[in-house]
């Protein structure tokens, strides 16, 4: 059984020497905050094992070490990868009528938005999309033809074939 204050009483005694340690060990002061944080939690889960041990404080010690050599190979690993796929590509700079697009999209409520986004987006059906907000087909309806109207109004200038050929995301 777990006993909140004897743990209490351990963290207050070990937690600033765990800081340090793990800052000497990863040397980065966030990590080090991670690291111990993590090594706590376990502490925790196994406090009425670890409250027996000899050298509960070596126990944690060994922990922040061996999660510092975990993250250390995964963000060798992570490096490895990246060295040899290369930099991602660079995004291209939105389009003039897609940033039109997406002001006017701003601008109709959020539920006209949504109607739209996944009958156009996700092509799913005026059904599917009133059984996925929960509201009669009739609401769907409603809101996909005032979206509609409302855009054409906010975009005169864009013919519809542009703006479905957009891409926004």
């Amino acid at each position: 059984m777990r006993d909140a204050q004897s743990f209490d009483e351990f963290y207050r005694c070990t937690a600033r020497r765990m800081m340090r340690y793990a800052y000497a060990v990863a040397g980065d002061h966030t990590e080090a905050q991670d690291l111990v944080q993590e090594a706590f939690t376990r502490a925790w889960r196994q406090w009425g094992r670890l409250s027996e041990h000899p050298a509960p404080e070596a126990w944690l010690r060994l922990v922040v070490a061996r999660l510092a050599t975990d993250r250390w190979r995964r963000l060798h690993r992570w490096r490895s990868v990246l060295s040899r796929t290369g930099p991602p590509p660079d995004a291209p700079p939105p389009n003039e009528d897609g940033v039109l697009l997406v002001r006017a999209l701003r601008q109709l409520p959020a539920t006209h938005r949504q109607a739209l986004a996944l009958h156009y987006l996700f092509d799913m059906s005026v059904e599917e999309i009133a059984r996925e907000t929960d509201v009669p087909v009739g609401t769907v309806k409603s809101w996909l033809s005032r979206g509609r109207s409302r855009l054409a109004a906010l975009l005169p200038d864009l013919a519809v074939e542009t703006l479905e050929a957009n891409d926004v995301s």
